[in-house]
C-alpha cells in the first residue's frame, strides 16, 4: 500500500513530506477506527470549512483497505437540497435557507435511507454536490456491498444545538441586518435538535478535526474557492472575496459553538495548524 500512499499524495498535490503525516497521525486514527467491532460502524468526522475532512478520509480509505476493511465516504455536503429546493425553502420559510451549509439545507431523510440502505446490505447511490454551479449533479456514485466503514464527514457533523439563551442576539452583521428577530437561527437550531440529532445519533465513532479558531475559516475557504473558480471560472456558485465573507458569515455560529463544546466529547480530537496540518 505504499504505492497507493504515494500516488494519493501525488494525486492530492500535497508535498512530499506529507507522508510524514500520514505515517504520524492518519495510520493510527485508521488503526483507531479499525480496532471497532461494529460493522457497518459508522465514523463522523467533524471538523470546520477547510480543516482538511475529504483529504483525510480519502487516505483513511486507503489505510483501511490495507487491513483489508472497505471504507466509503458520505459527505454531508452532498445531502445538500437541490438549487430549486433552496429557493422554495427560501421563499417559504426564511430568505437565508437559499444558500447552502446551515442545517434545514440537507436532505436528511436522504442521509437516513442511503445509511439504513448501507445497513441492509444494499447497493445504494451516494449523492455528488456540484459547488461550482451551486446544485446537485445528476446522477451519483454506487456504493455496493460490502462496506465496513462509513466516512460520514461535514462541517457541522454531530454538532448540537444551543440553549434557547444564546439565539437571542445575532453573532454578526448577517444576523443583524438579515435575520433582527431571531427566526432564521432559532430554526436552525430546531433542526439541530430534531431531524439532525437523529442523524447524527447513529455516528459510532466522533473524531474532531480542530481549528484554532473561526479567524482560520474564511482563509481556509478562500483557498477552495480559488480552486473552483480554477476548474468552473463561470459556475453560478463560485463566490468572489465579498460574497465569500457574507457566505462564511452563514456559518459563524455553530462554528464558535461547536470549537466550544465538541473537543470535550469527541472519541477523537486532533487539533489543525494553520498550515493545515495536525498539531
Amino acid at each position: 500500500m505504499s504505492d497507493a500512499i504515494d500516488a494519493l499524495i501525488a494525486a492530492e498535490r500535497l508535498p512530499g513530506d506529507y507522508r510524514e503525516v500520514v505515517d504520524a497521525h492518519w495510520r493510527p486514527l485508521a488503526e483507531r477506527i479499525a480496532s471497532e467491532t461494529k460493522r457497518p460502524l459508522l465514523v463522523g468526522i467533524n471538523g470546520a470549512q477547510g480543516s482538511g475532512k475529504s483529504t483525510l478520509c480519502r487516505f483513511l480509505q486507503v489505510l483501511l483497505e490495507e487491513r483489508g476493511l472497505r471504507a466509503i465516504t458520505l459527505s454531508l455536503d452532498d445531502l445538500y437540497l437541490t438549487y430549486a429546493e433552496r429557493q422554495a425553502l427560501a421563499r417559504d420559510e426564511h430568505p437565508l435557507f437559499a444558500t447552502r451549509g446551515v442545517p434545514g439545507t440537507h436532505d436528511v431523510a436522504l442521509g437516513e435511507a442511503i445509511l439504513d440502505g448501507i445497513s441492509a446490505g444494499r447497493a445504494v447511490t451516494l449523492p455528488v454536490f456540484d459547488k461550482a454551479i451551486d446544485d446537485r449533479a445528476p446522477g451519483g456514485t454506487l456504493a455496493e456491498p460490502p462496506i465496513d466503514m462509513i466516512l460520514f464527514e461535514g462541517w457541522c457533523v454531530g454538532a448540537v444545538p444551543q440553549p434557547a439563551a444564546a439565539m437571542r442576539e445575532p453573532i454578526n452583521r448577517l444576523e443583524a441586518e438579515e435575520d433582527p428577530d431571531g427566526t432564521w437561527r432559532r430554526e436552525v437550531n430546531r433542526r439541530l435538535a430534531t431531524d439532525y440529532a437523529e442523524l447524527f445519533g447513529r455516528i459510532d465513532l466522533l473524531v474532531m478535526l480542530k481549528v484554532a479558531g473561526f479567524e482560520a475559516v474564511r482563509a481556509n475557504r478562500l483557498l477552495q474557492e480559488q480552486k473552483l473558480a480554477a476548474i468552473n471560472p463561470g459556475g453560478r456558485g463560485v463566490m468572489d472575496e465579498a460574497a465569500l465573507d457574507r457566505f462564511v458569515m452563514h456559518y459563524e455560529r455553530l462554528t464558535r459553538s461547536t470549537l466550544a463544546e465538541m473537543p470535550g466529547r469527541a472519541d477523537v480530537l486532533i487539533p489543525i495548524g494553520a498550515d493545515q496540518r495536525p498539531v
